[in-house]
């Protein structure tokens, strides 16, 4: 499955590239599902991946561990540390991967308008060859899948208490 449409994919400059996807959410709900390990669980990673390892410390300092499986059973690690953290309208984190060289800055703007929020990130790697090499790897493909799984995640949720999150684990 390729990205169908839903993401938008650019290169803005020669060391960034920008995805955009919109969702049927507020924001502070979208946020959420990007910081708590129980909500990550069930959403982030392509089709058929799995998040087996899912550590988060959402403070400016703190950090994450990701560890995706995929059907073959080949893990790929990542972690980041947190730089700034405005919830629920932005945050940027440090990022690297465990196969892949190079540490990106990755930039999240969330931006809620009439319950839809549109989510803008923006990677940037600290070279034109860094990024290319990314943007080869299937990165759009799955980054796309990944955004879907959380848009179904979101659509499924039934409506707030006052108080409570509708996205309970």
């Amino acid at each position: 499955m390729k990205n169908t449409g839903t993401l938008k994919v650019t290169t803005p400059t020669d060391r960034e590239i920008m995805m955009t996807r919109e969702f049927n959410a507020p924001r502070t709900l979208v946020y959420e599902a990007f910081n708590k390990p129980e909500l990550l669980k069930r959403w982030f990673g392509p089709h058929c991946w799995s998040l087996t390892v899912c550590d988060v410390d959402a403070r400016v300092g703190g950090g994450f561990r990701f560890v995706m499986r995929g059907p073959d059973g080949r893990d790929m690690g990542m972690r980041g540390v947190y730089k700034e953290l405005n919830p629920p309208e932005r945050s940027v984190h440090m990022e690297s991967y465990d196969d892949y060289p190079g540490e990106s800055q990755v930039t999240s703007v969330m931006t809620e308008q009439n319950g839809m929020t549109t989510l803008t990130v923006t990677v940037l790697y600290p070279s034109k060859e860094i990024r290319d090499t990314v943007a080869q790897s299937g990165m759009e493909h799955g980054a796309a899948e990944s955004y879907d799984k959380l848009a179904e995640l979101l659509s499924s949720s039934s409506p707030a208490s006052a108080g409570e999150t509708r996205l309970a684990g």
